[in-house]
């Protein structure tokens, strides 16, 4: 198995995170995305997209962070990464896509680059925009799992899921950025839970083979 990987990208953080949650053994094959090794013809045969994370299994080659991560679910089902019912399926994947597709995507590094060199913005005001939009998301979450009981120690109930693989990522990020999070006490506290875990742990993007 080889993953495709860069060691501060979060959509393929989320995949180390879950590869180590399974214990499965990976090559890691860094592609640095500020080289624009990610537009490399070898790599967009792999993946068109010129994204990362992508995740190659014997002859299938599987791209999206998400997709990737049912995948191994569904292929190493211990442990399980979304809880047994389908109502708590739901909650879990909601939690994951509000994240994955309303926080991230408006923050990735191909956006933040083309504000600022196709459109012009300033570094003041592309990191207003990043402000804005990780305030927006994180507020969101904090009131969702102060008010549902079904959150516990992690995102859903006593064990991590894939609400918490796409959880800690983002707040990385945001510390990254320098984004002050003590307005989410609750995402902090599952966060912190989170990586006292030898599985989130060893995914950090400081450990990884490319990071600078």
């Amino acid at each position: 198995m080889r993953l495709y990987s860069y060691f501060r990208s979060s959509a393929a953080y989320r995949v180390r995170i879950a590869l180590a949650l399974k214990g499965i053994d990976y090559q890691y094959l860094p592609i640095h995305l500020t080289k624009g090794e990610q537009r490399a013809e070898g790599y967009q045969s792999l993946n068109p997209q010129g994204l990362v994370p992508a995740l190659v299994d014997g002859g299938n080659t599987f791209t999206q962070s998400l997709a990737i991560i049912e995948y191994l679910d569904e292929r190493y089902p211990a442990p399980a990464l979304l809880p047994p019912t389908p109502a708590e399926r739901a909650r879990v994947r909601a939690i994951a896509l509000s994240i994955a597709c309303e926080i991230h995507p408006l923050n990735n590094l191909r956006v933040l680059r083309y504000l600022v060199h196709t459109l012009g913005t300033s570094e003041e005001t592309k990191d207003a925009w990043y402000r804005h939009w990780i305030d927006v998301g994180l507020s969101a979450l904090e009131a969702q799992f102060v008010a549902d009981r079904a959150t516990g120690t992690f995102c859903h109930g006593e064990t991590p899921t894939l609400a918490d693989i796409c959880l800690v990522p983002q707040l990385a990020n945001a510390r990254r950025y320098a984004i002050p999070l003590d307005a989410y006490p609750t995402l902090t506290r599952i966060d912190a839970s989170c990586r006292g875990l030898a599985a989130f742990a060893a995914a950090a993007p400081e450990l990884q083979p490319d990071a600078a």
